[in-house]
């Protein structure tokens, strides 16, 4: 037995060393990326020359005659995007790259660089999961004045449907999107019927999902609760967190390429400086808020974070 548990101790680190994979080289991700670049590339045009070819077939043009990809709404909310607009639309974006940043930190930490701990005692966190929530608590407060503004001013007409003819519109104008032929469209007066699903389920579906699945998976759930957990167990939460950060990741960047493709300079100052106008301005204000997230999520490491932390508990490496 003794050899034997010696062989195995001796052999272990050795399997672990095969097992174990390296790291890629700078010129292995290049490749890697490239690669998927091609693949993305050459995925697009199949995509497009198949809708081209879905236009052609009987009955569709006349579908995307009947149904250009909007309806007339009975409620006309003000033209433009007024400043509570643009602001929480900034400070939306702002706070959702930081989470999906600390979402992933949380995710793929194993041992964690330093904790938190509330001032007046409380549950020990890692520093990583306490930004994490602390960021959750302003994207929620954001929302929650967005949508209050959004219904005292009567914008709400903007993003919630009030037609059934949604429907086949937003079909249309998904077909017009992959055929490149983008719907025709005047975003500061209202948008088109695929655009207005899309921003419903971001504010009213996906982001309460992501609040509750969040609670859930929080470490200030009250573990003992055996009736609300069996309720609302854990894994569920997990099984629905995850995939709304991918989806708002991924309406993200479909957003802001539509944004530049369909108009770059005029979308920007719509959401950016608040005018109709063709020019630079939106533009500049759209880079220098990139930049500002980009510091944000560099500042996300301990060094930066620990000051901060410290302002509202405690702080250590253990």
């Amino acid at each position: 037995m003794v050899a034997a548990d010696a062989s195995a101790s001796v052999s272990t680190p050795q399997v672990a060393d095969i097992t174990r994979t390296a790291p890629r080289t700078l010129a292995q991700r290049v490749r890697y990326l490239s690669l998927w670049v091609i693949g993305a590339i050459a995925a697009a045009g199949v995509i497009v020359l198949a809708a081209r070819g879905v236009t052609t077939l009987p009955g569709v043009p006349e579908f995307l005659d009947r149904h250009p990809g909007e309806y007339e709404s009975p409620a006309h909310p003000e033209p433009g995007f007024p400043g509570w607009a643009r602001w929480t639309h900034f400070l939306n974006f702002f706070f959702m790259v930081l989470i999906v940043r600390t979402g992933l930190l949380v995710r793929h930490q194993q041992k964690p660089p330093a904790f938190f701990a509330p001032k007046r005692g409380g549950k020990k966190v890692s520093i990583y999961l306490w930004l994490h929530t602390s960021i959750d608590l302003l994207w929620l407060l954001n929302g929650l004045v967005f949508v209050v503004l959004l219904f005292a001013s009567g914008h709400w007409a903007r993003i919630v449907p009030t037609s059934w003819e949604v429907f086949p519109n937003a079909a249309s104008a998904m077909l017009q999107y992959l055929t490149l032929d983008w719907p025709t469209e005047n975003g500061w007066v209202n948008y088109n019927s695929l655009q207005q699903i899309m921003y419903f389920m971001v504010v009213f579906i996906a982001a309460p999902l992501a609040a509750i699945s969040g609670v859930r998976m929080s470490e200030w759930w009250p573990k003992h609760a055996d009736r609300l957990n069996r309720i609302y167990p854990a894994p569920v939460a997990r099984a629905i967190h995850f995939p709304v950060m991918l989806f708002f990741t991924l309406f993200v960047v479909v957003h802001v390429t539509l944004v530049l493709a369909t108009g770059a300079l005029r979308n920007l100052n719509h959401m950016f400086a608040g005018t109709d106008a063709v020019s630079w301005t939106g533009f500049a204000w759209f880079a220098g808020g990139l930049l500002v997230a980009a510091a944000a999520t560099w500042a996300a490491r301990p060094l930066i974070l620990a000051p901060i932390a410290g302002v509202f508990g405690r702080v250590s490496e253990r």
